[in-house]
Order: C-alpha cells, then structure tokens, then sequence
C-alpha cells in the first residue's frame, strides 16, 4: 500500500510536467502575434517565432534520447527544467534589449528543454503505478497537456496582446511598444517563476519518483536509429505523416489570432482574437476523450480518414468563403486534430519493420514540420491573405487521409495496442 501510494504521488508530479509543457508551447501563438506588431514584422518573419521553437524537436530529439540515458528520467527533467528557465531569461533579456532575434534564441532554447521533459515524462506517467493502467495514466496525464494548451492562449492573449494591433504597414507608437515588451518581461517572468517551482517541487519528490521509476533502456546511437527507421517504409510514411500534421495544426494555430483579427475575417481585437485561440485548443482536448470513446468501437485507420477528410474540407471553406463563417470554420479544426497524433502514432508502430525505440524516435523528430509549413503559410498569407494560407494545411490533411487508407490495407506486424509510453503527447 505505502508503495503503491509513493507510486500515485510521483505520478502527480510527473502529471505536472505534461501540464507545464502544454501551457508554454500554446503560448507561441499569441507571442507571434504580438511580435508581428511589436517589430513591424510581415507574416514570414512573424512565423520565424514557431520555426525557433519547433526545429528543436528536430535537432534535439534524439539526442534526448541519449542525454535521458546517461542521466535517468529525473535527472533529464532536472536539465529540461534548467534549460526551460534559460531560455525565459533570454527572451527577458532580449525584450529589454528589443531584439527580435534574441527571442528567437530564447524560445529554441526553451523548446530544447520541452523535448527533453518529453522523452524522459512520457515513459515516466506509462510506468508510475500497475502496468494494467497505463493507459488511464497516459491519456490521464496527456489531458493536463491538452489543459495547458486551453489555458496558456488565454494567459498569453491578457498579457501579450493588451492594446496592439497587427495592421499591416502600421507601425506601433514608442509608448505602446515599450508596453508591449514590458508584457512580455512579466509573461515569461511568471513563466520563469514557475518552472523554478516546478524544479523544486520535482527536487523534494525525486527519490520517491526513482523508487517507483523502471530504469531506462540503453539507447541506441543517433545514427544506429537514424539508419533503422529509415530502412522502414511505414518509418518513413509515418514520418511524413507527422510532419504534415504538426505543420498543419502550427499553420492554423500560430496565425489564428491574426486570421480573426482581420478586417476580412472578424474584424475584432487582437486581444479578443487570442482569447479565441483557445477555443481551437479546448476542440483539441474535448475531441481527444470522445476520440478515445469512439475507437473501442471503430477501427482507428477509419477514424482517422474521418477526421482528416472533415479537417480538409473545414479547411477548404475557409479558403473558399473566408469571412465570419471561415472563422469557425478555422476554430472547428481543432475538434478534427485531436485524435490524429496519437492515431498517427500507433498506427506506424504496429506497421513500421524498424524497432519500436528507433520508429518512435524518427516520429518525434518529424515534429520538425511544425518549423517549416507554418513559414510557407505565413509567406502564402503576405501574398494573398490569410484565408487563402488555409489551403497548405487543407493539403496536407488530405495527404493524412490517403496515410490512413493506406494504414487500412498494410499488414500489422505489432499489436493493434501499442505500448503508451512511446505514444508522446503533443
């Protein structure tokens, strides 16, 4: 019994950490919208912000894997925790410096840290208690990411985006932009503030945590699983699956404010605007637990052609009509996202040839996607609006809908139920 409660208080703590990176990840989207406003910036180099967060998932993924290692799961959320408060602190610096270039650095450095809480929390919440309820503390555990994500928007649309505009060729005067920066010493102080918290509390609980842990496989070499992964067709199909899907979701996400912002679109505040962010969000995390509900009974392949198919075509009527009703339309791909990066997932473990750790570390590194197709999106919306960006992302759902036909006629060579641990939230 004593064990067993030491096991359910580690979790919590653990539970915390998939809470934390959530909320500092959804934060991206109303930050580019506000640096669009604070630096004169057009919609590519506001898109720079997502590309500076999200190429670290494809430069530090697996290295993680081997940093998680050598250091055990605590000692790796230790680090990611340290690197997380580094970088606010350089964003800090480069705010009061009023360089955009510096907050791009700041945000690598914190999306390096969120990489390496990643790959050392998910294996943690799957392992934390009796193995026959891993599942519940997986999915348990991702619905505080998808928590975090709802609530960060709404935190960063107070405080990032009080009073701006993001009119194009109107430039802020001084007061307003020295306010605007203020905002974003305070957000990512507060951010700061709790990271080091978070550290602490992780701290104090850290021999209860590795008294309940299972010690961490050996990690293969970058290059050994590089190698693997690519001698596997469903690897590499999955892949791209996943590279698709995060720079689709980035797309939509990191411009929705901007896009609702618009004269064409809502014609709202920018404030206003992000606040809706989180309603994008809260489809995401509401479709999730109905997602789950729905696949005891239907084949995940086939949900996944439902989803993507209904993500294209929502996607397809913002293109087309735009205005108010495009607006919702944009927000209602949220609900459509929710199931398909963990169905991606499975999908490709069960299919893939290559090792489970060498699959699983390729699809964390395809998250790269989420640095790329946001900057074609962002250079579409400078050329022809921002509704019109909508037919990248309308592209690639459509792409995810053939991956799932094709899910549906490969032969599964694992169990239909992979293991959780390896299913990373997002």
């Amino acid at each position: 019994m004593a064990r067993q409660a030491q096991a359910t208080s580690a979790f919590a703590t653990v539970t915390a950490l998939f809470f934390g990176w959530g909320f500092i990840t959804s934060l991206v989207d109303p930050l580019i919208a506000a640096v669009k406003s604070i630096f004169s910036l057009s919609n590519v180099e506001a898109q720079l912000s997502a590309f500076a967060f999200f190429i670290a998932y494809g430069v530090v993924s697996l290295p993680a894997a081997l940093i998680v290692a050598r250091l055990r799961q605590v000692r790796g959320v230790l680090l990611a925790l340290a690197l997380m408060t580094l970088g606010c602190f350089v964003i800090l610096l480069a705010s009061n410096a009023a360089l955009y270039e510096g907050v791009l650095l700041g945000l690598f450095v914190i999306a390096s840290g969120i990489t390496i809480l990643q790959v050392a929390a998910n294996p943690l919440a799957a392992a934390l208690g009796p193995p026959e309820r891993s599942h519940f503390r997986l999915t348990f555990a991702q619905a505080f990411n998808s928590l975090g994500t709802v609530l960060g928007p709404l935190l960063g649309a107070g405080l990032l985006l009080q009073g701006l505009e993001a009119r194009t060729g109107e430039a802020l005067d001084a007061a307003t932009r020295e306010s605007a920066l203020s905002a974003i010493d305070t957000a990512f102080l507060l951010i700061a503030a709790l990271i080091v918290l978070l550290g602490l509390f992780i701290a104090v609980m850290r021999k209860r945590i590795e008294a309940s842990a299972p010690p961490p496989a050996p990690a293969a070499s970058v290059g050994q699983t590089i190698g693997a992964a690519l001698s596997s067709r469903w690897a590499l199909l999955g892949g791209l699956a996943i590279f698709l899907y995060v720079g689709a979701e980035v797309s939509i996400g990191a411009q929705m404010a901007l896009f609702l912002h618009s004269p064409d679109v809502w014609d709202i505040p920018l404030q206003r605007a992000g606040y809706f962010v989180s309603l994008y969000w809260l489809g995401a995390m509401m479709g999730r637990f109905v997602g789950s509900g729905l696949m005891i009974r239907i084949p995940a392949y086939r949900l996944l052609m439902v989803a993507t198919a209904a993500a294209a075509t929502l996607c397809l009527v913002v293109f087309l009509l735009g205005g108010g009703i495009g607006g919702y339309a944009a927000l209602a791909v949220g609900l459509c996202n929710s199931i398909m990066f963990p169905t991606i997932f499975t999908l490709t473990l069960e299919r893939s040839t290559a090792s489970e750790e060498a699959t699983a570390g390729f699809l964390c590194t395809a998250i790269v996607g989420g640095a790329f197709l946001p900057l074609l999106a962002g250079a579409i919306s400078d050329a022809a609006g921002y509704a019109q960006s909508f037919i990248l992302p309308a592209l690639c759902y459509l792409g995810l809908c053939a991956f799932a036909m094709a899910a549906g006629r490969a032969i599964v060579r694992r169990g239909e139920e992979a293991d959780p641990a390896l299913n990373a939230a997002h």
